[in-house]
């Protein structure tokens, strides 16, 4: 009789254990469902738009030019010339922006605000690139990457917003928190094709978005905003890997040509890009988070100095650092490192503090600010 006891005992906490997993398992699906964070879906029809405007829209996914895997197995070791740690042991410094309220067509300037975050001002309008002020790069605001500097301003002190100009759907490039706050300001949003649905799913007006396929280009007062290539991949929850395409960004009127690389690895696009849209004046380029285990997807150091020379770019802005942890490089190395190479690659380098407007001109000076930071 004892013995059947346990057995029946052992039999009810199997039971029960098969139980809590499965609600677990439930909770969570909803969790995926109903988090507004996660973002929103392609239906039927959009899906064959995209087959139609994108032909690396391949079986439902959007693909890179050429086939990469996202992790390897590299034997290659992380070199590293900085021996600071990952993040800063102190505050990083910032400047106080100094945005033109009425900017001119022939102005340009820009602001830089940590990671890949940059205000642009040129054609006579206020361009916001992959903005993001929230403290973590999550979809949920206590858990994941957590900022590690800060803005010298808040979201209601930036000038109205005429394009909010998103690379992808990253956490780190686009935030349900921040388009939330910011929506009041802005006029149009400019993202690659998929990235809409995110938008439509937090209650952003539809008629505010505009998505483009690499290679089309939307002209607004004056100035032509391109989508460009990039070699990266996209997604913001469990299965939705390649269901939203990336880009680049070139931004051209008849002063200046500019570049936005959004994240992206090394690869033939930069030539085409160049081949489409001539030398460059100013360009951002994915400086940060890189590893070699990933480096199909975001850049060495050595690789922007090189992506800078085939752009012909005047001067080099690197991005994509100074707030997030999202790879195992100190902080600074990309900076040591660009900056090592810049002059004997004839490379104006750019280098803001967070908060800094910088006004353009081809041979723009700004401190290294970074040797002062432990």
């Amino acid at each position: 009789m004892k013995e059947f006891y346990l057995q029946h005992f052992g039999f009810r906490l199997l039971c029960y254990g098969c139980l809590i997993f499965l609600l677990l398992l439930f909770f969570v699906f909803l969790f995926l469902r109903l988090w507004p964070s996660f973002g929103g879906h392609a239906s039927k029809n959009q899906k064959e738009e995209y087959r139609n405007r994108a032909s690396n829209y391949v079986n439902e996914k959007f693909q890179n030019e050429k086939d990469l895997s996202l992790m390897s197995n590299s034997s290659k070791e992380n070199h590293f010339v900085s021996t600071k740690g990952r993040k800063p042991m102190e505050s990083l410094p910032t400047m106080k922006p100094n945005f033109l309220t009425n900017p001119s067509v022939e102005d340009l300037t820009v602001t830089w605000f940590g990671h890949s975050t940059i205000l642009i001002q040129m054609s006579g309008m206020s361009i916001l690139v992959d903005p993001i002020f929230s403290e973590y790069a999550s979809p949920i605001q206590f858990v994941g990457p957590k900022r590690f500097s800060h803005s010298p301003i808040s979201i209601h002190e930036l000038p109205k917003i005429d394009v909010v100009l998103i690379t992808h759907d990253h956490y780190d490039h686009l935030d349900y928190k921040t388009i939330q706050e910011i929506d009041s300001k802005v006029i149009k949003y400019i993202v690659p094709l998929g990235v809409e649905n995110h938008l439509i799913r937090w209650k952003i007006d539809e008629e505010k978005i505009h998505n483009m396929a690499w290679w089309e280009e939307f002209e607004m007062n004056g100035l032509t905003i391109a989508c460009t290539p990039a070699q990266h991949f996209s997604g913001r929850s469990l299965n939705d890997q390649f269901n939203t395409l990336w880009a680049s960004y070139v931004l051209k009127n008849e002063s200046y040509t500019i570049f936005e690389s959004g994240d992206t690895g090394f690869g033939n696009h930069f030539e085409e890009i160049h081949k489409k849209y001539g030398d460059m004046d100013l360009v951002m380029l994915d400086s940060g988070q890189y590893n070699v285990m990933w480096e199909g997807v975001h850049m060495h150091p050595e690789e922007v100095i090189q992506a800078s020379e085939i752009l012909h770019a005047r001067v080099t802005m690197p991005i994509h650092y100074g707030a997030f942890v999202l790879s195992n490089h100190p902080w600074d190395d990309g900076l040591e490192r660009i900056s090592n190479m810049a002059p004997a690659s004839s490379r104006n380098l750019a280098t803001p503090m967070i908060g800094q407007t910088i006004r353009y001109s081809s041979s723009i000076e700004t401190e290294e600010w970074w040797k002062e930071i432990d």
